[in-house]
């Protein structure tokens, strides 16, 4: 009769099939999201855990309960540290690909009235010219022009300039000899920001050959906010423009480019 009193937990009510369920599809969702990730491993671990605790709870072996709850409590902190910047990544991709990260920057701009500050027909004339000439000159440059989705912990891996845009100070800093030349450019508020600034690389695996880590940096910040991307590539001096919404789209000619980057400013003028 003891053995079988044990087993009263697998007497289950209509609420803890649907309990059960929630779980499992919390579970798979979590398993697709860390899907190639070097956390998965991990979080197979963590579950196999909460089984073993469930399984010592049910049978009322508190101890054993007590320490498999410990390891998973400092397993769930670990998790968070050691792999901190890889779940960022992930939380803001899904944010942006689901479009809630850019509505609810969008939502909070209103509510406190904080818009943000287009670069203006002067500067996106400055920015074009400045890419015509690096485009003939195969100079390499890569060009980040946020709008409401914060890029401050990309701004802080560079090195802050906070100047005027201008055509030629741009191509002084793309100069290949120039030692801000290798990274990013992030231009916000009608200024140049930061220089040399890191990007995260796209994890897609559909992207072409003849596409460098330039075009793979643009690619990732494109999935993680809404910013417009400029790349000038340093092998063919061509001209690519990358927009979450808009994809990637090879540039013709300036006043394609003009098109692509004023209509923003327009909306937010």
């Amino acid at each position: 009769m003891l053995l079988l009193s044990a087993f009263d937990f697998l007497k289950l009510s209509l609420t803890d099939i649907v309990d059960i369920v929630l779980v499992a599809l919390v579970i798979l969702f979590v398993f697709k999201w860390l899907r190639d990730s070097a956390m998965t491993n991990i979080f197979v671990i963590l579950i196999g855990i909460l089984v073993l605790r469930i399984v010592a709870s049910a049978f009322g072996m508190r101890m054993m309960t007590a320490l498999l709850q410990s390891l998973i409590d400092i397993g769930v902190v670990a998790l968070i540290i050691i792999f901190q910047p890889e779940i960022r990544h992930s939380l803001m991709r899904m944010g942006n690909g689901t479009g809630i990260g850019r509505k609810s920057a969008s939502w909070i701009s209103r509510i406190f009235g904080d818009k943000a500050e287009g670069v203006g027909v002067e500067a996106v004339k400055e920015i074009t010219e400045a890419c015509r000439n690096m485009s003939q000159e195969k100079t390499g440059a890569l060009i980040v022009l946020p709008h409401n989705t914060s890029l401050e912990h990309i701004i802080e891996t560079g090195d802050r300039i906070d100047a005027a845009i201008n055509r030629r100070l741009i191509r002084n800093i793309f100069f290949k000899n120039s030692p801000l030349h290798d990274g990013a450019m992030i231009i916000a508020g009608g200024r140049i920001v930061a220089a040399r600034c890191t990007l995260p690389i796209t994890q897609r695996t559909d992207i072409p050959p003849s596409y460098g880590m330039r075009h793979k940096a643009a690619i990732g910040i494109s999935e993680e906010s809404d910013a417009d991307v400029i790349v000038v590539s340093e092998e063919t001096g061509h001209i690519l423009f990358i927009n979450a919404e808009k994809g990637i789209i090879p540039i013709e000619s300036l006043t394609y480019l003009k098109n692509l980057l004023s209509p923003k400013q327009e909306e937010k003028s």
